[in-house]
């Protein structure tokens, strides 16, 4: 659990190993979130044009591994209209290569929001490898609410469009064309769009066309390396058009020569809209305005300018928020207690940001049904607090690059921002788990600031702000493992964990969404990721919603054969969670060693051997540095053996010029790590 690597040298923290096995974890145990492209279409999926893969140091294409399926041919064809309408196109033919493609391709589905959409499958034709071809009848399409969305009636718009493909065979070829109609999106009559070319393989031959309205001023991004291959304008005025055609046919790279690699940004890109322009349109669908000024003090003009900007209060929402409040004395102990309710009571819908097109639904309703996407809940917070004097802005996350083309699809999540007197909090209801004033996790350091008001945007960019780096409380883990080696040489022990901070985020998320009967899983993930070996076999921990106090996680582990006393002498580690820490940068990069969040880390083992055994423990260490310290402790005494060890991360990051200091003590504590605790049984020692 106390583990941080980087990426390429300097370049920043990735996730530890724990934080990947738990977004594994919450996947696998939760379900998959369903994908859903920009507003205008549904995002491809792996039907349409699956993920590519980076095939860097991939061989000839003979000594390649067969892929599932194959695209033989991947034929789009878009076109948008000045009123921001569209149409997509796209015709597919796949050759099934095994049984992975055949489970890939028995059923093909796609998503959409029939509230601004439909999706039409006019043609499904499978050519049998042993001759033959059938085409599936309008009755094998299926259109049901998303599964995320099924028990939740408000947002049935959000559907699933599936043909099942039965009697599905290795050798077949399936061609499909699904058409995908967008007719008064919630953003029109702006438009937007994303595309990148496979370059892994998967498809054999690729057509794009883009079909523009030239009455329209649209940004147009190009990659150098994408070349057109076909460009015409036809008509005049508004009725003039741009019509643009690629074609890319895959070609295997030659003997010893790897694959072209998956560029880091879009090969086609388009957008009608700036940044400032996004945030005030999103603001506008989310917030659509307030009758209430009560307790505002200002001009009348700056009473216009709020009033702009204010969720509505009903009396219902009012009722509430007074209920909720009247034990609050502070400002804070307000804000916490209208926090706590909409992030615990009120239940989230799982779907992915804008899978509903940032159309709200009223702050009553949502308190009504109590159940509501991330971007409803942050509605019903706006009016709670509104009708308590507080505020509450939303902030798109998961995207900083404020000089690409503005598009509400690269945002990932929704948080909110809510000033006081005091400081500015953030918060995160849609998670329904985390700690008051703690988010989860953006992956970038700003966030896209939506507020209508002109204090907050204008053509200089304030509507990006900077996210908090840190959570709001000092993030510590308490560690301890309490282990019984027997005679027989089986391990049993419990492990405990008292953790506060990211990871503890990362625990409560995963407990939360698994059902009890799970969380032997979600334990044997963490034991793994800790370096422990074993079976899980009970496992026990606090209230994920109780975010007051720092989550706690118990299991139970045993281990057969753990050692042979045969084999004596006995060497065994210290049983306790391994350290890992950033690899120190490589010859002449310059950019800061990422240490990550200030972190207190104390770990404690008791091991208890049978009587008679002897104990050598290893020597103790201590290194201190400004930006972190180390010590750890050994003793054994009465047939039991105490270890303990201890890292405090100090710093954030440290200058790339302190390699040397910093090698020093990265060695130290692996070398501390390294050493063994040594055993000789009874029969052995003579005693």
């Amino acid at each position: 659990m106390i583990k941080r690597r980087r990426v390429g040298g300097a370049d920043g923290l990735r996730r530890s190993s724990l934080q990947k096995l738990f977004l594994s974890a919450a996947i696998l145990l939760a379900g998959v979130r369903p994908v859903f492209g920009q507003a205008p279409q549904p995002a491809p999926t792996p039907s349409e044009k699956p993920p590519a893969k980076n095939a860097q140091s991939a061989l000839a294409k003979k000594e390649r591994p067969q892929l599932p399926f194959q695209i033989q041919l991947l034929d789009t064809k878009i076109r948008f209209e000045t009123n921001g309408d569209s149409r997509k196109e796209v015709h597919t033919i796949v050759k099934i290569n095994n049984i992975l493609g055949v489970q890939q391709f028995g059923r093909i589905s796609f998503d959409y929001n029939r509230s601004f959409q439909s999706v039409d499958i006019p043609l499904v034709r499978v050519s049998h490898a042993n001759g033959g071809t059938s085409e599936l009848l309008p009755s094998a399409v299926t259109d049901a609410p998303n599964a995320a969305a099924e028990p939740f009636p408000a947002y049935h718009d959000v559907r699933v469009k599936s043909v099942r493909i039965l009697g599905l065979q290795e050798g077949d070829t399936v061609e499909y064309r699904v058409i995908t109609s967008t007719a008064k999106a919630p953003l029109a009559p702006d438009f937007w769009l994303e595309h990148t070319f496979d370059r892994s393989g998967q498809v054999l031959e690729e057509h794009y066309e883009l079909d523009l309205p030239g009455s329209r001023k649209i940004d147009l991004r190009i990659s150098p390396e994408t070349r057109v291959s076909q460009q015409e304008k036809t008509g005049e005025g508004e009725s003039a058009r741009e019509i643009l055609r690629w074609e890319k046919k895959y070609e295997s790279p030659k003997d010893g020569q790897a694959e072209e690699p998956t560029p880091t940004s879009a090969d086609v890109a388009l957008s009608t809209l700036d940044w400032r322009t996004l945030a005030i349109r999103l603001s506008e669908l989310m917030l659509p305005g307030s009758k209430s000024l009560l307790g505002f003090k200002g001009s009348a003009e700056d009473k216009t300018k709020e009033l702009a900007r204010r969720p509505e209060v009903t009396g219902g929402v009012r009722e509430k928020a007074d209920s909720l409040t009247k034990d609050a004395k502070t400002d804070v102990a307000r804000l916490a207690a209208i926090y706590d309710y909409v992030s615990t009571k009120v239940a989230t819908v799982d779907l992915p940001l804008q899978a509903a097109g940032f159309r709200a639904r009223t702050a009553e309703s949502v308190l009504n049904s109590e159940y509501g996407t991330g971007e409803d809940k942050y509605v019903l917070f706006a009016a709670l607090a509104t009708a308590s004097r507080m505020n509450g802005t939303p902030v798109l996350t998961g995207f900083c690059d404020k000089a690409a083309l503005a598009s509400p699809i690269v945002f990932k999540h929704l948080v909110i921002s809510s000033v006081t007197r005091e400081r500015t909090y953030w918060l995160d209801p849609a998670v329904e788990v985390a700690p008051f004033g703690m988010i989860s996790p953006p992956g970038t350091k700003c966030g896209l600031f939506l507020n209508r008001g002109i204090f907050a945007l204008n053509s200089t960019g304030h509507e990006w702000v900077d996210l908090p780096t840190e959570p709001p409380f000092p993030s510590t883990q308490r560690v301890t493992v309490d282990a019984n080696l027997t005679e027989s040489g089986q391990l049993n022990a419990r492990v405990k964990y008292v953790v506060r901070g990211e990871n503890e985020l990362l625990l409560r998320v995963a407990f939360h969404q698994a059902p009890k009967e799970k969380w032997k899983d979600v334990a044997g993930l963490l034991s793994l990721s800790d370096g422990f070996r074993g079976q899980v076999t009970k496992v026990d921990a606090s209230d994920p919603t109780d975010t007051k106090e720092p989550f706690t996680v118990e299991y139970e582990l045993s281990q057969l054969n753990f050692v042979d006393w045969k084999k004596a002498p006995v060497r065994i580690p210290a049983l306790l969670p391994q350290i890992g820490l950033p690899d120190p940068p490589s010859a002449g990069v310059t950019a800061p060693i990422e240490l990550g969040t200030p972190l207190d880390v104390q770990t404690t083992m008791t091991l208890h051997v049978p009587p008679g055994t002897e104990i050598q423990t290893p020597v103790a260490t201590a290194v201190t540095r400004d930006y972190a310290s180390f010590s750890s402790k050994y003793s054994g005494s009465q047939n039991s053996i105490v270890a303990s060890r201890h890292i405090n991360f100090a710093k954030r990051r440290i200058p790339a010029d302190r390699f040397a200091d910093y090698n020093a003590f990265l060695h130290a504590v692996q070398n501390d790590a390294a050493q063994r605790i040594v055993l000789l049984p009874k029969s052995e020692n003579g005693k």
